[in-house]
């Protein structure tokens, strides 16, 4: 069975061609022209050299038929045709060269979809031409021409899917108008989910372990906001761009910053990119960025926008879905199951907020798994997880339908013990461990950083301010 006939053909007709190249197996062509009978077998096409007009040229079935020929009154015929053959079938008109409004008019009864190259381009001008100056594509663009060399694109530290896949669309958009960039990240990539989504998409990302930042002539910042916190960079070192969706704690330098806290991913941001200037990311980032939004939503459910919806429904189109799926679905390892385990039977529960210290831990990006999971306890709204390792303490925490701001809780419970940073549903945080270390012999470690930690988080929840009359929206945005 035939699901895609071709009927005719022309310049826009072996376009189409190329677009399902790797599903030339169920195409069938028409043509009663030599030259592309000739070039479609070259490609293995299964071709019919036979007036596409004339049903008895037709295979059985089709699903979809393409119609491509440059002769307006053909394609009218052709469709036509089509339409009594395959009453079912999707019916995809080229409407030809300077059809008449006759022709056009039966073309929309028709087809389905009709494929205007000369409209389509047409409109891309005046969306081009007419885009106002001030418009963040536009004046990304600009931004990108006055580097005087090469762009580093810098995720924050343990970059997540949004990161990495932000970091690699801005080196795309910023390749696209001619500057070369590199997508770099500091810490590491400890995940499972997150390098199932590196090795199974084959993206490749440099560390600032073989940087040298004097070859570059302009920094990129994604998914956070200020050089030196939370990555690799000097403290206060120049930035260029900023693109990120949480709220900045405090001024944000850069010739261009956008920041979005309404937005639910920075893969967001970047799609919106890459499609206001005509760019049609590659499968594997179209995967990555469609997954960075997912996680950062969680899956659509956390601070989602419209746009998210939106650049998600561009990207499902390219993304590679199965990929996707492995990605989502990776081995558990033995350390993430042991700390989740921990958390739970280590849990301290107050009203609708858990607090678990995990003990010593070998991988902290289990932390995070272990906070979301523990939102699926009955009657919690915010958790806090948190473990220790190389004498730093790593807290993650969520929250979900809770009246709380966890980045700020966060920061105000540790200030200025330690450091933390986030938005409203979930923040990370870091505290030295300290003088913690030197515990007498009948108290043990994880007991002091249990009461010590957890006693001023619970502390700061009820310092809390009360939220304002009507409280919060069930899931607040960043």
């Amino acid at each position: 069975m035939a699901r895609r006939l071709l009927l005719g053909c022309s310049a826009v007709g072996n376009t189409l061609v190329e677009r399902t190249r790797q599903s030339h197996g169920d195409l069938v062509a028409v043509t009663d022209d030599t030259g592309w009978v000739s070039t479609l077998r070259d490609r293995n096409v299964a071709t019919v050299e036979a007036d596409p007009t004339d049903p008895a040229t037709y295979p059985d079935s089709a699903e979809v038929v393409l119609i491509a020929s440059d002769d307006a009154a053909r394609n009218v015929a052709a469709a036509v045709a089509a339409r009594r053959t395959y009453p079912g079938a999707m019916i995809v008109a080229h409407v030809g060269d300077d059809p008449t409004d006759e022709q056009q008019a039966t073309l929309r009864e028709t087809a389905d979809r009709l494929v205007d190259p000369v409209e389509a381009i047409a409109a891309r001008v005046r969306e081009a031409t007419g885009a106002d100056a001030n418009e963040e594509p536009i004046r990304l663009v600009s931004t990108l021409r006055t580097l005087s060399g090469p762009l580093l694109v810098v995720a924050h530290d343990n970059p997540d899917p949004d990161a990495i896949a932000s970091a690699l669309g801005l080196a795309r958009a910023a390749e696209s108008v001619g500057v070369p960039a590199d997508a770099c990240y500091g810490g590491e990539i400890a995940h499972q989910e997150n390098r199932a989504m590196m090795n199974l998409l084959d993206l490749s990302l440099r560390t600032f372990d073989d940087l040298d930042l004097d070859g570059y002539g302009g920094v990129a910042l994604v998914d956070h906001s200020r050089a030196g916190i939370n990555d690799s960079l000097p403290e206060g070192h120049p930035v260029d761009i900023v693109v990120d969706h949480h709220p900045p704690r405090g001024p944000v330098a850069g010739e261009f910053v956008d920041i979005r806290p309404d937005a639910g991913a920075t893969s967001t941001l970047i799609q919106g990119y890459l499609s206001r200037l005509g760019i049609e990311p590659d499968r594997s980032l179209a995967t990555a960025l469609l997954y960075g939004i997912r996680i950062d939503t969680k899956d659509f459910t956390r601070s989602t926008s419209i746009p998210d919806f939106e650049a998600a429904a561009s990207l499902s189109a390219l993304a590679d879905e199965s990929t996707l799926r492995r990605v989502e679905s990776p081995s558990v390892s033995p350390e993430t199951l042991r700390v989740l385990a921990r958390a739970i039977n280590g849990r301290d529960v107050r009203g609708s907020t858990v607090a678990s210290c995990v003990g010593e831990i070998g991988d902290r990006d289990t932390l995070a798994q272990a906070a979301e999971r523990l939102l699926d306890l009955d009657g919690i709204a915010v958790t806090f997880v948190f473990g220790y390792m190389e004498g730093v303490i790593y807290g993650s925490a969520r929250a979900r339908g809770a009246d709380l701001d966890v980045g700020e809780l966060l920061r105000d419970a540790l200030d200025p013990v330690g450091s933390a940073g986030g938005h409203a549903t979930m923040a990370g945080a870091q505290v030295p461990l300290g003088l913690l270390e030197e515990v007498s012999d009948d108290e043990s470690l994880e007991d002091v950083v249990q009461a010590f930690v957890a006693g001023r988080f619970f502390e700061a929840i009820d310092d809390a301010p009360s939220p304002p009359t009507g409280g919060l929206p069930e899931y607040p945005t960043d």
